[in-house]
């Protein structure tokens, strides 16, 4: 070794041009993204609000807890009101109303059946068949996935779960040609068969044949809940990444929790003995089963020594499902927000969300930033070093990085918009066709049915329950041409009248109409 050294010495002083070799460049962080499906704001005994409410008590997420403490808990973080809608945005980058993947995916080249059948609105032929990176798809989105680039940067990237980008049978159904080197369980459908290795996921129930989970024949007949299978398997695929040496992308994407909603046995009595129906016990026990998941995640990383060099990402694909299925009063799971799953009020859309960053985000720290899906694709790809960027798409999101270290934040006045028109099918308060903004504090909602607006400033009323749009007609026009200007500038598809085979006009636009009648 000591002549190896005299020799670099005596290179270095004798012949200018020769230099030692240069010290290896560090390695690029590995990146989990911790993604649960329907999980509310309030679907945890992390506090997102400035108090603690009964759903708090309600819950037990000791992970989620963990992650908090050793990382930054965002307060106002959004996805869109339905899942693939935010799945797409998440992977591409984009605002809804820009990608046209505004409604959940399943068919392909078809409409919901809630939607053709909509009594008094027809809908636009959104692109109902999800991602297609290559563009071969008139009735697919064109775009770049972010795992292709991370891919392309040397990452093992690791699907594990839900993947809901794609119709059945078109390219986006299969997370392996939107860059992911290993899929687990992912493909079409956004939901289970069953969560249970009893009932083989689903697989051989004829008519629930569309949901059963594929590829997780090694636990068929088995007493295992799909949550523990998808964990043990993403962390199995830990061990190839660790073997080979490469930095890894895990997209851990629970289908949890998601109906059917079957209780994860592990947990579901302490549930009932806290007095809980059974539905919702069964529904406590999956947060507690998915909480689970995430610790045993966080555990790998401590014991392989990978914690310092791992980035974490919790977040949820959109709000609560409170509308259908669930135990107790309809509507009331995310208070104080107000709805759930499917509505454009804040239940629909606001998530739980959590990074831990070590060495680079503060541990307890807390951010009431407003953040959006879309800018997820950026802040990744920023965070893993990725920085010249060719994509065909126009990218809306904006990365999150400065508000992580503590340095100038994105813009308090940044506006955020969310377009949906279609129909989700369940009915409920704030569900069905709308396009919505937020500014600062004051969020308008345009219905599409019946052109009404609604105007509600969250920081004085976050359960959206005073309609200010009657007291407030200037912010009404100011934030409704704020709306029509985006939607406009992405040529954002609106439904049309079904009688007259008008288009809805933009929400500028139809304040206009009213004021001249």
């Amino acid at each position: 070794m000591r002549y190896t050294v005299c020799i670099l010495l005596l290179c270095s002083l004798l012949l200018p041009g020769c230099k030692p070799p240069e010290k290896e460049a560090k390695r690029p962080p590995n990146v989990v993204l911790f993604f649960v499906d329907d999980l509310g704001w309030q679907d945890t005994s992390v506090p997102f609000w400035k108090a603690r409410t009964p759903f708090n008590e309600r819950y037990h997420t000791p992970n989620m807890e963990r992650l908090a403490a050793e990382g930054m808990k965002f307060t106002q973080a959004y996805a869109t009101a339905v899942c693939s809608p935010t799945r797409i945005s998440l992977i591409t980058g984009m605002n809804a109303a820009r990608h046209r993947v505004t409604n959940w995916t399943l068919r392909k080249d078809q409409l919901q059946p809630m939607e053709t059948n909509h009594e008094n609105l027809s809908f636009p032929q959104w692109n109902v068949n999800g991602i297609d990176p290559g563009g071969t798809d008139p009735k697919a989105v064109h775009a770049t996935p972010f795992p292709s680039l991370l891919k392309n940067a040397g990452y093992y990237t690791i699907h594990t779960g839900k993947a809901h980008f794609g119709a059945i049978g078109t390219v986006g159904e299969d997370p392996l040609n939107l860059g992911f080197t290993v899929n687990i369980a992912g493909h079409a459908a956004g939901a289970p068969a069953s969560y249970y290795g009893l009932e083989n996921f689903g697989n051989g129930q004829d008519k629930r044949a569309v949901w059963a989970v594929p590829g997780l024949e090694e636990y068929h007949g088995k007493e295992i809940n799909l949550t523990e299978a998808l964990t043990v398997e993403a962390l199995k695929e830990l061990d190839v990444a660790v073997e080979k040496e490469q930095p890894f992308f895990l997209y851990m994407a629970h289908y949890t929790v998601h109906t059917p909603i079957m209780a994860d046995k592990r947990y579901f009595q302490k549930y009932l003995e806290k007095g809980l129906d059974s539905i919702e016990a069964r529904y406590a026990s999956m947060i507690e089963g998915m909480d689970k998941s995430l610790g045993d995640i966080m555990n790998y990383l401590d014991s392989k020594d990978l914690s310092d060099d791992t980035v974490i990402l919790f977040m949820s694909d959109n709000g609560g499902l409170s509308a259908v299925a669930r135990g107790g009063e309809l509507h009331t799971h995310n208070r104080p927000l107000a709805s759930g799953k499917g509505s454009a009020y804040e239940g629909g859309i606001r998530e739980p969300m959590l990074v831990k960053w070590p060495g680079k985000v503060a541990p307890g720290s807390v951010s009431n930033q407003q953040v959006i899906i879309e800018d997820f694709f950026p802040t990744i790809l920023e965070i893993a070093g990725v920085v010249d960027l060719e994509l065909v798409q126009e990218v809306d999101g904006q990365s999150f990085i400065p508000e992580l270290l503590g340095e100038k934040a994105l813009s308090s006045e940044r506006p955020l918009f969310w377009h949906y028109p279609n129909e989700w099918g369940p009915s409920g308060p704030g569900v069905g066709a709308s396009s919505t903004v937020r500014q600062g504090d004051w969020k308008l909602i345009y219905f599409h049915e019946d052109q009404r607006m609604e105007l509600y400033n969250l920081a004085e009323d976050i359960g959206e329950t005073d309609n200010r749009a009657e007291a407030e007609p200037e912010k009404v026009r100011e934030l409704a041409k704020l709306l029509s200007d985006h939607l406009k500038n992405v040529q954002a598809q609106m439904p049309s009248d079904k009688e007259t085979g008008i288009p809805i006009p933009y929400p500028a636009e139809a304040l206009e109409a009213v004021s001249k009648t």
